[in-house]
């Protein structure tokens, strides 16, 4: 297939915007990496009018889909995890092209994941973490069970990649997998959420709080990154917090999490006097 596909790739990696091309073959019947297709081309540019084009090919019974990604939509895959196939597609691609060791310094830097990276990534997990957590003990509390287990799988599932990433990891598809050996407890309450014979508001209920006590002895790792912005200022209007470059990919997980933070003395209220009589500003200062 690699020598099908050459004149594609050649004629990609003439071209000077182009980083690296790289080759992810399907290597068995079952594999999930190449979404079902036999070989996937990443080709990787500097700049590009569409962050991410895809073509299809075929080829006798042989199918291949080349993506072309722009640099910042891969940054941005890597930082966010919105992409999970990216990592294994990196570790596992054979290099057909890099210019001056682009793809080369990449498989690097996720190999050793320097700690500010982890930082960034465990801040955004715990952000989800929270966001899951406080809506499904909301629902859990009006007695919508079944629409509360759905928010706590997901509560359990960055929890799960925040361990992940403080071990110095990268969160695969197969988390559990990598929780399971790393994490036992974590994985534990997994299974037991899944598998136990309880009732359902009983499984609930115990899972509450299990799961307490294993965020609150994250939250300092898990928001170091947030807490190390928020102490460039004084205080902050939520609106410049929302706005701050570093802090975007927070989105609209981050009202929910200053709120807990509040709640857990991390984050204090400054009341700021405005024109209304009687009414101020609500801001946010670390305390």
């Amino acid at each position: 297939m690699e020598d099908i596909l050459r004149p594609i790739y050649q004629e990609r990696a003439s071209q000077s915007n182009t980083l690296g091309v790289l080759l992810v073959e399907k290597k068995h019947k079952s594999s999930h990496i190449t979404d079902s297709f036999d070989v996937i081309l990443l080709i990787i540019v500097k700049e590009a009018d569409q962050s991410l084009f895809i073509k299809h090919y075929t080829y006798d019974d042989k199918k291949a889909a080349m993506h072309i990604v722009s640099e910042s939509q891969l940054q941005e895959w890597l930082l966010l995890g919105t992409n999970r196939k990216i990592f294994e597609w990196i570790h596992e691609a054979k290099i057909l092209f890099d210019r001056n060791e682009y793809v080369l310094n990449l498989k690097t830097e996720l190999r050793d994941f320097p700690f500010n990276g982890r930082k960034i990534k465990m801040g955004l997990e715990f952000a989800k973490l929270i966001r899951r957590y406080v809506d499904g003990k909301a629902l859990f509390e009006s007695g919508q069970f079944l629409d509360a287990y759905n928010y706590v799988v997901h509560s359990l599932h960055h929890l799960a990649r925040l361990a992940v990433i403080e071990n110095g990891l990268h969160p695969e598809l197969t988390v559990w997998h990598q929780v399971k050996q790393i994490e036992p407890e974590i994985y534990k309450l997994y299974v037991e959420l899944v598998n136990s014979e309880e009732t359902l508001e009983k499984r609930l209920e115990l899972l509450f709080l299990a799961s307490e006590f294993l965020i609150h002895s994250r939250t300092n790792i898990g928001t170091a990154h947030l807490l190390d912005v928020l102490r460039g200022k004084e205080y902050w209007l939520f609106n410049e917090i929302m706005n701050e470059e570093e802090l975007i990919p927070y989105s609209v997980d981050l009202a929910v999490l200053i709120e807990y933070l509040i709640e857990k003395h991390l984050i204090e209220v400054v009341n700021v006097e405005t024109k209304g009589n009687g009414v101020f500003h609500r801001c946010y200062r670390v305390s």
